[in-house]
Protein backbone atom coordinates (compact mmCIF):
# COMPACT_ATOMS: atom_id res chain seq x y z
CA UNK A 1 0.00 0.00 0.00
CA UNK A 2 2.88 2.55 -0.58
CA UNK A 3 1.12 4.45 -2.96
CA UNK A 4 -1.09 7.79 -2.72
CA UNK A 5 -4.20 7.24 -1.33
CA UNK A 6 -7.44 9.65 -0.87
CA UNK A 7 -8.97 8.81 1.95
CA UNK A 8 -12.58 10.81 1.97
CA UNK A 9 -14.23 11.58 5.80
CA UNK A 10 -12.15 12.71 8.86
CA UNK A 11 -13.78 10.88 11.56
CA UNK A 12 -12.84 7.95 13.64
CA UNK A 13 -13.01 5.83 10.53
CA UNK A 14 -10.69 8.25 8.07
CA UNK A 15 -8.16 8.82 10.52
CA UNK A 16 -7.93 5.23 11.61
CA UNK A 17 -7.48 4.63 7.76
CA UNK A 18 -4.87 7.34 7.19
CA UNK A 19 -2.80 5.96 9.77
CA UNK A 20 -2.93 2.09 8.55
CA UNK A 21 -2.38 3.67 4.97
CA UNK A 22 0.90 6.12 7.00
CA UNK A 23 2.31 2.90 8.37
CA UNK A 24 2.38 0.64 5.36
CA UNK A 25 4.72 3.35 3.67
CA UNK A 26 1.57 5.48 2.09
CA UNK A 27 1.06 8.89 0.84
CA UNK A 28 -2.19 10.15 2.30
CA UNK A 29 -4.96 12.98 1.19
CA UNK A 30 -7.24 13.52 3.74
CA UNK A 31 -10.44 15.22 2.04
CA UNK A 32 -13.48 16.35 3.92
CA UNK A 33 -16.16 18.10 1.89
CA UNK A 34 -17.05 20.26 5.35
CA UNK A 35 -14.80 23.70 4.41
CA UNK A 36 -15.07 24.61 8.19
CA UNK A 37 -12.65 22.58 9.52
CA UNK A 38 -9.37 22.53 11.24
CA UNK A 39 -6.60 21.62 8.71
CA UNK A 40 -4.07 22.18 12.07
CA UNK A 41 -6.38 20.26 14.21
CA UNK A 42 -6.57 17.34 11.66
CA UNK A 43 -2.86 17.01 10.93
CA UNK A 44 -2.32 16.83 14.96
CA UNK A 45 -3.73 13.20 14.10
CA UNK A 46 -0.54 12.37 12.37
CA UNK A 47 3.18 12.90 13.41
CA UNK A 48 4.62 16.02 12.51
CA UNK A 49 6.72 14.73 9.74
CA UNK A 50 3.24 12.11 7.93
CA UNK A 51 2.90 12.43 4.23
CA UNK A 52 -0.77 14.02 4.65
CA UNK A 53 -2.19 16.58 3.01
CA UNK A 54 -5.25 18.01 3.55
CA UNK A 55 -8.01 18.82 1.18
CA UNK A 56 -11.56 20.07 2.46
CA UNK A 57 -14.40 22.25 0.67
CA UNK A 58 -15.10 21.00 -3.05
CA UNK A 59 -12.66 18.20 -4.60
CA UNK A 60 -10.76 19.56 -7.64
CA UNK A 61 -9.04 17.31 -10.47
CA UNK A 62 -6.18 18.11 -9.95
CA UNK A 63 -6.18 17.05 -6.02
CA UNK A 64 -5.88 13.44 -7.39
CA UNK A 65 -2.84 13.84 -9.22
CA UNK A 66 -0.83 10.93 -8.50
CA UNK A 67 -3.75 8.85 -6.91
CA UNK A 68 -4.13 5.51 -6.98
CA UNK A 69 -6.78 5.10 -4.88
CA UNK A 70 -9.46 6.06 -2.94
CA UNK A 71 -11.37 5.51 0.33
CA UNK A 72 -14.33 5.91 1.55
CA UNK A 73 -15.84 6.09 5.16
CA UNK A 74 -19.28 4.54 6.26
CA UNK A 75 -21.19 7.33 6.72
CA UNK A 76 -20.04 9.09 3.01
CA UNK A 77 -23.24 7.97 0.49
CA UNK A 78 -21.67 7.14 -2.38
CA UNK A 79 -23.46 9.78 -4.29
CA UNK A 80 -21.80 12.57 -2.37
CA UNK A 81 -20.46 15.23 -4.87
CA UNK A 82 -17.06 14.88 -4.71
CA UNK A 83 -17.39 10.94 -5.86
CA UNK A 84 -18.43 11.88 -9.77
CA UNK A 85 -15.05 13.71 -9.68
CA UNK A 86 -13.64 10.34 -8.32
CA UNK A 87 -15.22 8.27 -11.13
CA UNK A 88 -14.28 10.50 -13.81
CA UNK A 89 -10.73 10.27 -12.68
CA UNK A 90 -11.48 6.31 -13.47
CA UNK A 91 -10.39 5.75 -9.89
CA UNK A 92 -11.22 2.72 -8.00
CA UNK A 93 -13.27 3.13 -4.53
CA UNK A 94 -12.35 0.56 -1.26
CA UNK A 95 -14.40 1.09 1.80
CA UNK A 96 -12.34 1.03 5.12
CA UNK A 97 -13.33 -2.62 6.14
CA UNK A 98 -12.30 -3.89 2.65
CA UNK A 99 -8.64 -1.72 3.33
CA UNK A 100 -8.64 -3.52 6.65
CA UNK A 101 -9.09 -6.77 5.50
CA UNK A 102 -6.67 -6.41 2.66
CA UNK A 103 -4.26 -5.66 5.31
CA UNK A 104 -5.40 -7.96 8.05
CA UNK A 105 -4.17 -11.74 9.12
CA UNK A 106 -6.08 -14.64 10.74
CA UNK A 107 -9.47 -15.50 10.32
CA UNK A 108 -12.58 -13.63 10.20
CA UNK A 109 -16.15 -13.52 11.29
CA UNK A 110 -18.55 -10.82 9.96
CA UNK A 111 -21.95 -9.93 11.26
CA UNK A 112 -24.25 -7.79 9.56
CA UNK A 113 -28.10 -7.60 9.96
CA UNK A 114 -31.08 -4.74 10.78
CA UNK A 115 -30.93 -5.42 14.38
CA UNK A 116 -28.82 -7.28 17.35
CA UNK A 117 -25.56 -6.48 15.32
CA UNK A 118 -23.90 -4.73 18.43
CA UNK A 119 -24.94 -7.37 20.74
CA UNK A 120 -23.91 -10.67 18.81
CA UNK A 121 -20.90 -8.95 17.97
CA UNK A 122 -19.75 -8.52 21.63
CA UNK A 123 -20.76 -12.11 22.55
CA UNK A 124 -19.19 -13.31 19.92
CA UNK A 125 -15.95 -11.54 20.55
CA UNK A 126 -16.46 -13.17 24.32
CA UNK A 127 -17.01 -16.16 22.90
CA UNK A 128 -13.86 -16.35 21.10
CA UNK A 129 -11.52 -15.07 23.60
CA UNK A 130 -12.63 -17.68 26.22
CA UNK A 131 -10.62 -19.85 23.85
CA UNK A 132 -8.22 -17.61 21.43
CA UNK A 133 -4.98 -15.82 22.84
CA UNK A 134 -5.08 -13.10 19.96
CA UNK A 135 -8.85 -11.73 19.51
CA UNK A 136 -9.98 -8.18 17.68
CA UNK A 137 -13.54 -6.87 18.00
CA UNK A 138 -14.07 -4.08 15.29
CA UNK A 139 -15.83 -2.17 13.43
CA UNK A 140 -19.78 -0.99 13.43
CA UNK A 141 -19.17 -1.97 17.34
CA UNK A 142 -16.66 0.77 18.37
CA UNK A 143 -12.98 0.30 17.02
CA UNK A 144 -12.69 0.57 13.51
CA UNK A 145 -10.67 -2.23 11.63
CA UNK A 146 -8.46 -0.79 10.04
CA UNK A 147 -7.27 0.35 13.92
CA UNK A 148 -6.57 -3.04 14.56
CA UNK A 149 -5.97 -4.60 11.11
CA UNK A 150 -1.88 -4.22 11.41
CA UNK A 151 -1.95 -5.85 14.96
CA UNK A 152 -3.48 -9.26 13.63
CA UNK A 153 -1.41 -12.59 12.92
CA UNK A 154 -1.81 -15.69 11.28
CA UNK A 155 -3.13 -17.42 14.84
CA UNK A 156 -5.64 -13.90 15.43
CA UNK A 157 -9.52 -13.93 15.65
CA UNK A 158 -11.59 -10.73 14.51
CA UNK A 159 -15.27 -10.42 15.29
CA UNK A 160 -16.62 -7.88 12.83
CA UNK A 161 -19.42 -5.77 13.19
CA UNK A 162 -20.04 -5.03 9.80
CA UNK A 163 -22.80 -2.62 8.75
CA UNK A 164 -24.48 -1.67 5.33
CA UNK A 165 -22.91 1.14 4.60
CA UNK A 166 -19.75 -0.24 4.98
CA UNK A 167 -20.79 -3.61 2.82
CA UNK A 168 -21.69 -1.06 -0.59
CA UNK A 169 -17.82 -1.04 -1.30
CA UNK A 170 -15.82 -3.97 -0.38
CA UNK A 171 -14.24 -6.01 -3.19
CA UNK A 172 -12.72 -9.33 -1.75
CA UNK A 173 -13.60 -8.83 1.57
CA UNK A 174 -14.31 -12.65 2.51
CA UNK A 175 -15.22 -13.88 6.02
CA UNK A 176 -14.79 -17.39 7.29
CA UNK A 177 -18.27 -16.96 9.09
CA UNK A 178 -20.33 -14.64 8.09
CA UNK A 179 -23.88 -13.70 9.70
CA UNK A 180 -27.08 -11.84 8.96
CA UNK A 181 -29.32 -11.60 11.24
CA UNK A 182 -32.60 -10.30 10.15
CA UNK A 183 -33.45 -7.75 7.22
CA UNK A 184 -36.16 -5.17 8.13
CA UNK A 185 -36.75 -1.61 6.40
CA UNK A 186 -33.82 0.71 7.57
CA UNK A 187 -31.25 3.31 6.12
CA UNK A 188 -34.22 3.94 3.46
CA UNK A 189 -33.22 7.24 2.72
CA UNK A 190 -29.57 5.94 1.69
CA UNK A 191 -30.27 3.01 0.40
CA UNK A 192 -33.86 3.88 -1.78
CA UNK A 193 -35.29 1.16 -1.93
CA UNK A 194 -35.53 -2.25 0.11
CA UNK A 195 -34.79 -4.56 -2.79
CA UNK A 196 -30.55 -2.02 -2.87
CA UNK A 197 -30.66 -2.43 0.98
CA UNK A 198 -31.19 -6.48 0.92
CA UNK A 199 -28.50 -7.02 -1.92
CA UNK A 200 -26.13 -4.77 0.22
CA UNK A 201 -26.43 -6.90 3.60
CA UNK A 202 -26.49 -10.32 1.35
CA UNK A 203 -23.16 -9.10 -0.32
CA UNK A 204 -21.52 -9.91 3.04
CA UNK A 205 -21.33 -13.54 1.45
CA UNK A 206 -20.29 -12.72 -2.82
CA UNK A 207 -16.77 -13.68 -1.59
CA UNK A 208 -17.72 -17.03 0.42
CA UNK A 209 -16.26 -19.96 -1.02
CA UNK A 210 -17.72 -23.84 0.31
CA UNK A 211 -15.27 -23.94 2.72
CA UNK A 212 -16.73 -21.11 4.34
CA UNK A 213 -20.27 -20.82 6.66
CA UNK A 214 -22.85 -18.19 6.42
CA UNK A 215 -25.20 -18.17 9.62
CA UNK A 216 -28.46 -17.50 8.80
CA UNK A 217 -32.24 -16.30 10.30
CA UNK A 218 -34.28 -19.46 9.53
CA UNK A 219 -37.46 -16.95 10.29
CA UNK A 220 -36.90 -14.28 7.98
CA UNK A 221 -37.82 -15.20 4.20
CA UNK A 222 -35.81 -13.34 2.56
CA UNK A 223 -32.89 -15.12 4.23
CA UNK A 224 -34.06 -18.45 4.53
CA UNK A 225 -34.87 -18.17 0.52
CA UNK A 226 -31.73 -16.63 0.21
CA UNK A 227 -29.55 -19.44 2.25
CA UNK A 228 -30.66 -21.78 -0.64
CA UNK A 229 -28.67 -20.26 -3.33
CA UNK A 230 -25.53 -20.19 -1.24
CA UNK A 231 -22.14 -22.26 -2.51
CA UNK A 232 -20.97 -21.39 1.38
CA UNK A 233 -21.75 -23.89 4.19
CA UNK A 234 -25.33 -22.76 5.73
CA UNK A 235 -26.57 -23.37 9.34
CA UNK A 236 -29.74 -21.60 9.98
CA UNK A 237 -31.01 -20.78 13.78
CA UNK A 238 -34.73 -19.97 14.57
CA UNK A 239 -36.96 -18.68 17.75
CA UNK A 240 -40.34 -19.87 15.86
CA UNK A 241 -39.74 -23.08 14.27
CA UNK A 242 -37.81 -26.68 15.01
CA UNK A 243 -35.21 -27.10 12.58
CA UNK A 244 -34.21 -30.78 11.14
CA UNK A 245 -30.65 -29.10 11.33
CA UNK A 246 -29.86 -26.51 13.37
CA UNK A 247 -30.48 -23.92 16.18
CA UNK A 248 -33.50 -23.49 17.74
CA UNK A 249 -35.74 -23.24 20.57
CA UNK A 250 -37.31 -26.21 22.29
CA UNK A 251 -39.53 -25.21 25.00
CA UNK A 252 -36.99 -23.06 27.02
CA UNK A 253 -34.45 -23.93 25.83
CA UNK A 254 -31.49 -23.21 23.16
CA UNK A 255 -30.65 -26.53 21.25
CA UNK A 256 -28.56 -27.31 18.61
CA UNK A 257 -29.62 -30.72 16.41
CA UNK A 258 -26.66 -31.69 13.89
CA UNK A 259 -29.27 -33.55 11.75
CA UNK A 260 -28.42 -36.69 13.96
CA UNK A 261 -29.27 -35.43 17.14
CA UNK A 262 -29.97 -33.04 19.71
CA UNK A 263 -28.09 -31.10 21.32
CA UNK A 264 -29.08 -28.65 24.86
CA UNK A 265 -27.18 -25.46 24.46
CA UNK A 266 -28.52 -23.70 27.35
CA UNK A 267 -31.71 -22.43 29.12
CA UNK A 268 -32.97 -19.26 28.75
CA UNK A 269 -33.54 -18.81 32.17
CA UNK A 270 -30.25 -18.99 32.72
CA UNK A 271 -29.05 -15.82 30.38
CA UNK A 272 -28.71 -12.13 31.22
CA UNK A 273 -30.14 -10.69 28.37
CA UNK A 274 -34.24 -10.28 27.95
CA UNK A 275 -36.55 -10.97 25.16
CA UNK A 276 -36.96 -13.62 22.28
CA UNK A 277 -34.96 -11.52 19.86
CA UNK A 278 -31.59 -11.73 22.11
CA UNK A 279 -31.97 -15.23 22.21
CA UNK A 280 -31.95 -14.92 18.36
CA UNK A 281 -28.76 -13.33 18.74
CA UNK A 282 -27.61 -16.18 21.42
CA UNK A 283 -28.21 -18.63 18.90
CA UNK A 284 -26.14 -16.91 16.38
CA UNK A 285 -23.43 -15.90 18.42
CA UNK A 286 -23.01 -19.89 19.28
CA UNK A 287 -23.15 -20.65 15.64
CA UNK A 288 -20.15 -18.62 14.83
CA UNK A 289 -18.21 -19.84 17.84
CA UNK A 290 -18.75 -23.57 16.64
CA UNK A 291 -18.11 -22.74 13.34
CA UNK A 292 -15.00 -20.73 14.20
CA UNK A 293 -14.12 -23.89 16.71
CA UNK A 294 -15.00 -23.11 20.12
CA UNK A 295 -15.89 -26.41 22.35
CA UNK A 296 -19.17 -26.00 23.24
CA UNK A 297 -18.12 -26.09 27.16
CA UNK A 298 -16.38 -22.24 26.62
CA UNK A 299 -19.58 -20.96 24.79
CA UNK A 300 -22.30 -22.30 27.45
CA UNK A 301 -19.96 -20.33 30.36
CA UNK A 302 -19.79 -17.59 28.04
CA UNK A 303 -23.42 -17.23 27.22
CA UNK A 304 -24.34 -18.11 31.11
CA UNK A 305 -21.97 -14.48 32.00
CA UNK A 306 -22.88 -12.22 29.59
CA UNK A 307 -24.78 -9.24 30.29
CA UNK A 308 -26.37 -6.68 27.87
CA UNK A 309 -24.35 -4.25 26.11
CA UNK A 310 -24.89 -0.61 27.15
CA UNK A 311 -27.89 0.97 25.41
CA UNK A 312 -29.48 -2.21 24.21
CA UNK A 313 -32.79 -3.04 26.54
CA UNK A 314 -30.08 -1.79 29.24
CA UNK A 315 -31.43 -1.54 32.81
CA UNK A 316 -30.45 1.61 34.23
CA UNK A 317 -32.30 1.95 37.86
CA UNK A 318 -35.52 1.38 39.70
CA UNK A 319 -37.11 4.22 41.67
CA UNK A 320 -40.27 4.62 43.56
CA UNK A 321 -40.88 0.92 42.14
CA UNK A 322 -40.69 1.82 38.08
CA UNK A 323 -37.65 0.41 36.44
CA UNK A 324 -36.31 2.62 33.80
CA UNK A 325 -34.38 0.70 30.57
CA UNK A 326 -32.05 2.53 28.04
CA UNK A 327 -32.87 1.25 23.80
CA UNK A 328 -30.97 4.45 22.55
CA UNK A 329 -29.91 1.70 19.99
CA UNK A 330 -33.70 1.20 18.70
CA UNK A 331 -32.99 3.19 15.93
CA UNK A 332 -35.70 2.28 13.57
CA UNK A 333 -39.14 0.81 14.29
CA UNK A 334 -38.37 -2.87 13.83
CA UNK A 335 -35.04 -2.34 16.47
CA UNK A 336 -37.91 -0.55 18.94
CA UNK A 337 -40.78 -3.13 18.78
CA UNK A 338 -38.20 -5.97 20.22
CA UNK A 339 -37.48 -3.89 23.28
CA UNK A 340 -41.30 -3.53 23.81
CA UNK A 341 -42.06 -7.17 23.32
CA UNK A 342 -39.08 -7.83 26.03
CA UNK A 343 -40.70 -5.28 28.45
CA UNK A 344 -41.92 -7.26 31.29
CA UNK A 345 -44.85 -5.01 32.13
CA UNK A 346 -46.89 -2.18 31.64
CA UNK A 347 -44.60 0.70 29.77
CA UNK A 348 -44.45 4.51 29.68
CA UNK A 349 -42.30 4.76 25.82
CA UNK A 350 -40.21 7.84 24.99
CA UNK A 351 -39.62 7.61 21.31
CA UNK A 352 -38.93 10.31 17.51
CA UNK A 353 -36.07 11.54 16.40
CA UNK A 354 -34.20 11.80 13.21
CA UNK A 355 -36.76 10.84 10.03
CA UNK A 356 -35.12 8.56 8.47
CA UNK A 357 -38.21 7.89 6.18
CA UNK A 358 -39.58 5.03 8.17
CA UNK A 359 -42.99 3.76 8.38
CA UNK A 360 -44.47 3.40 11.92
CA UNK A 361 -47.55 1.27 11.66
CA UNK A 362 -46.23 -2.12 12.60
CA UNK A 363 -44.16 -0.41 15.41
CA UNK A 364 -47.77 0.70 16.50
CA UNK A 365 -49.32 -2.34 16.45
CA UNK A 366 -46.75 -4.06 18.73
CA UNK A 367 -48.02 -1.71 21.74
CA UNK A 368 -50.60 -4.21 21.91
CA UNK A 369 -52.13 -2.96 25.43
CA UNK A 370 -48.73 -2.84 27.14
CA UNK A 371 -47.35 0.63 26.08
CA UNK A 372 -49.35 3.13 28.69
CA UNK A 373 -47.75 6.17 27.41
CA UNK A 374 -46.34 7.55 24.31
CA UNK A 375 -44.06 10.77 25.09
CA UNK A 376 -42.77 12.06 22.02
CA UNK A 377 -39.71 13.94 20.92
CA UNK A 378 -37.38 15.24 18.23
CA UNK A 379 -38.00 16.21 14.43
CA UNK A 380 -40.49 12.52 13.43
CA UNK A 381 -43.22 13.25 16.64
CA UNK A 382 -46.22 14.43 14.42
CA UNK A 383 -45.65 12.10 12.23
CA UNK A 384 -45.18 9.14 15.13
CA UNK A 385 -48.47 10.84 16.56
CA UNK A 386 -50.57 11.01 12.93
CA UNK A 387 -49.95 7.08 12.62
CA UNK A 388 -50.53 5.87 16.36
CA UNK A 389 -54.12 7.89 15.89
CA UNK A 390 -54.41 6.34 12.87
CA UNK A 391 -54.23 3.10 14.81
CA UNK A 392 -56.33 4.16 18.05
CA UNK A 393 -53.46 4.93 20.23
CA UNK A 394 -54.21 7.87 21.97
CA UNK A 395 -52.56 8.42 24.82
CA UNK A 396 -49.42 10.35 23.72
CA UNK A 397 -47.87 13.69 25.24
CA UNK A 398 -44.84 15.70 23.44
CA UNK A 399 -41.73 16.78 25.27
CA UNK A 400 -39.69 19.81 24.18
CA UNK A 401 -36.42 17.32 24.42
CA UNK A 402 -35.28 14.61 26.60
CA UNK A 403 -35.02 15.49 29.86
CA UNK A 404 -38.58 16.59 30.02
CA UNK A 405 -38.98 13.49 28.24
CA UNK A 406 -37.95 11.44 31.71
CA UNK A 407 -39.90 14.00 34.12
CA UNK A 408 -42.88 13.31 32.26
CA UNK A 409 -42.79 9.70 32.18
CA UNK A 410 -41.24 9.84 36.08
CA UNK A 411 -44.89 11.95 37.11
CA UNK A 412 -47.02 9.73 35.13
CA UNK A 413 -45.25 5.98 36.47
CA UNK A 414 -47.05 3.77 38.87
CA UNK A 415 -45.38 1.14 40.69
CA UNK A 416 -44.77 -2.02 38.53
CA UNK A 417 -44.10 0.18 35.10
CA UNK A 418 -41.57 0.57 33.39
CA UNK A 419 -39.81 3.71 31.39
CA UNK A 420 -38.50 2.43 28.10
CA UNK A 421 -36.56 4.82 25.73
CA UNK A 422 -36.61 3.29 22.60
CA UNK A 423 -37.11 5.94 20.05
CA UNK A 424 -37.43 3.77 16.91
CA UNK A 425 -35.53 6.97 14.76
CA UNK A 426 -31.96 7.88 14.65
CA UNK A 427 -30.52 10.58 17.61
CA UNK A 428 -28.73 13.00 14.79
CA UNK A 429 -30.29 16.54 15.17
CA UNK A 430 -30.68 16.41 18.99
CA UNK A 431 -27.39 14.45 19.55
CA UNK A 432 -24.00 13.08 18.11
CA UNK A 433 -24.62 9.57 18.46
CA UNK A 434 -27.88 7.07 19.95
CA UNK A 435 -24.39 6.72 22.15
CA UNK A 436 -24.97 10.22 23.49
CA UNK A 437 -28.54 9.77 24.20
CA UNK A 438 -28.13 6.92 25.46
CA UNK A 439 -25.61 8.42 28.20
CA UNK A 440 -27.91 11.61 28.40
CA UNK A 441 -31.14 9.53 29.47
CA UNK A 442 -29.49 7.10 31.93
CA UNK A 443 -27.90 10.67 33.77
CA UNK A 444 -31.49 12.27 33.57
CA UNK A 445 -32.98 9.48 35.20
CA UNK A 446 -30.31 8.99 37.88
CA UNK A 447 -30.46 12.93 38.61
CA UNK A 448 -34.75 12.61 38.88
Amino acid sequence: MSQKVLVAGTGISGIAAAKLLLAKGGEVVLYDGNENLDEEKLKKNFDEDAKVTVVLGELKRTDLLGVELVIVSPGIPLDAPFTAVVDEAGLPIWGEIQLAFHCAKGRLAAITGTNGKTTTTALTGEIMKSFYDSVFVVGNIGDPYTAHALETTDESVTVAEVSSFQLETIMDFRPNVSAILNITPDHLDRHKTMDCYIQVKEGITKNQKEEDTCVLNYDDPVLREFGEKLKCHVVYFSSRQTLKEGYYLQDDCIVYNDGSKVTEIVNIGDLKLLGRHNHENVMAAVAIGMNMGVPLQKIQETVKKFEAVEHRIEFVMERFGVKYYNDSKGTNPDAAMQAIKAMPGPTLLIAGGYDKHSEFDDWIESFDGKVRYLVLIGQTRDKIAECAKRHGFTDIMYAEDLLEAVQVCASYANPGDNVLLSPACASWGQFKNFEERGRKFKEYVRGL
